[in-house]
């Protein structure tokens, strides 16, 4: 026998399937669905639909967009020879909220990974591979994570874009403001000490 009513299990097991909720965070939420208004449970379920029928990537950066072409790319004011590369639509609203980049992105879906089947064909390095071809671009800012994924991804691009006349940079990765170094890692530290500063 179910814990709860067939459909409000059921419920839970479609929370549950989301990124970081447990079977309690689940339940909660399905209880407060529970509690909403009529409009306010059919307001959530078009929404999901939506997201799901109206969102597909951006014909030119691969980025989340609506029409074929993301608000970015069609931004004229945006610096047009600087593409910053990360790996998923959420790492350039991440950049993008600290308004200090104004030039373009280029999204890959992901990093490479032998081991979970990822390889360059999985990415969307292709699209990068013409998009630089086209001239227009001079630098390339790889900003993939500091994973060991990330890391191999990073290195994988230099070696292949380098030789296609373009600058490529990698972000300065280092200890954040407040931390301290005995808890950093190997990585942080070494990434800390490369991307130093003069001081004046």
């Amino acid at each position: 026998m179910a814990d709860y009513v067939l459909p409000l299990q059921r419920l839970i097991e479609q929370f549950r399937k989301l990124p970081g909720v447990g079977s309690k965070s689940a339940v909660r939420m399905a209880f407060s669905v529970l509690n909403l208004p009529k409009e306010e449970i059919e307001a959530f379920s078009d929404a999901l639909l939506a997201v799901r029928d109206g969102i597909h990537f951006c014909k030119i950066c691969c980025n989340f967009t609506e029409g074929d072409i993301c608000e970015i790319c069609s931004d004229e004011n945006r610096h047009r020879n600087l593409v910053c590369v990360v790996e998923n639509p959420r790492d350039v609203m991440a950049v993008e909220r600290v308004r200090a980049y104004r030039g373009l992105y280029h999204v890959l879906g992901g990093v490479l990974s032998p081991m979970n089947g990822i390889g360059p064909e999985q990415l969307h390095i292709h699209e990068l591979l013409t998009r630089i071809g086209e001239g227009e671009i001079e630098e390339v800012i790889v900003a993939t994570n500091p994973s060991v994924e990330g890391e191999a991804t990073a290195m994988y691009l230099a070696r292949l874009l380098s030789p296609m006349g373009v600058k490529v940079s990698r972000l300065a990765y280092g200890i954040p403001v407040g931390g301290e170094l005995e808890y950093a890692d190997e990585i942080t530290l070494r990434h800390a000490i490369e991307g130093r500063n003069t001081l004046s």
